[in-house]
């Protein structure tokens, strides 16, 4: 996978969904709103995520025309109402401890959270600022079996790169994602910030930038710079990337990582490409056959 990346120049956007920490990208929404705005946001939420995503049905069969599009509006319309009559009707529940309004207040805001997290199909493609962490090369870089990929950034990529922020709360208001629907100058930035750039202070060290595009596989907005083998790496391995970039060799730079003696540190040194290149690739028989006489 990793070898056909880099051959093609491309880079893969993964789910959110499918992060390894499970707190990440799961913003709790805070409902800072009277149940009335709470609603019109939970309603406008489901709306256009119903349309959209029966448009892209009716698109994809061909079905066009005045009548599709009132068919779709009417019956986003329709789903909007039955959640929200559905979360009036479970917050008469006498099993509540707290009194009206509370508990659908509470009911909507975690509606909303669901909402939130369905309309973000946004991909990530994880980045980070380190080549030399010991833990980072165990847990992604196959124990240290693997490499690290640098890239340079071009200036029309940057703005799709974003810092992570660690630490402090997964908290969203309810506020922010009503002033994003009603696209007041910079709700959105603030939500895309909360739901796809917070992550837990434990992981500080990552030093992480994401770039956000559409999932799946695209091609590289990046321009490749540098691959740094891991200090386990196998030198066949090593040859066998230098001759998939060989007619880049100009533009890529290498190198291998390796232990700093007497300490828990990595250092990295550059790869001495001349003499992988004498070494490979090897033929035993063209080598036994020089002790044939």
């Amino acid at each position: 996978m990793t070898l056909d990346l880099l051959v093609a120049d491309r880079v893969y956007c993964a789910n959110p969904a499918d992060f390894n920490d499970p707190l990440d990208t799961k913003p709790c929404v805070k409902p800072d709103l009277p149940v009335a705005d709470l609603e019109n946001v939970l309603r406008v939420l489901i709306e256009r995520r119903t349309s959209s995503e029966m448009r892209a049905a009716a698109n994809s069969i061909k079905y066009r025309g005045p009548k599709t599009v009132e068919h779709i509006d009417r019956h986003s319309r329709r789903q909007a109402e039955i959640v929200l009559s559905e979360i009036s009707y479970h917050a008469t529940n006498p099993d509540y401890s707290k009194p009206a309004p509370e508990p659908q207040i509470d009911l909507l805001g975690h509606a909303i959270e669901r909402e939130i997290l369905r309309i973000y199909e946004k991909g990530v493609l994880s980045l980070a600022e380190r080549f030399d962490c010991p833990l980072m090369w165990s847990h992604y870089g196959n124990q240290h079996n693997g490499i690290c990929i640098g890239y340079k950034i071009p200036a029309d990529a940057k703005p799709n790169i974003f810092k992570v922020k660690y630490g402090g709360s997964r908290e969203i208001e309810a506020s922010k994602i009503m002033c994003m629907l009603d696209d007041a100058p910079g709700a959105q930035v603030e939500v895309d910030s909360a739901v796809l750039l917070r992550k837990a202070y434990d992981w500080k060290y990552e030093k992480e930038w994401r770039f956000i595009g559409s999932r799946g596989l695209m091609d590289s907005p990046f321009e490749l710079a540098e691959i740094t083998f891991g200090s386990r790496c196998l030198d066949s391995v090593k040859f066998t990337l230098l001759k998939a970039l060989e007619s880049r060799l100009a533009d890529v730079s290498f190198y291998e990582i390796r232990e700093k003696y007497g300490t828990f540190k990595l250092k990295r040194y550059r790869l001495n490409v001349d003499e992988l290149s004498a070494s490979y690739p090897r033929n035993n028989q063209a080598i036994l056959a020089c002790f044939d006489d």
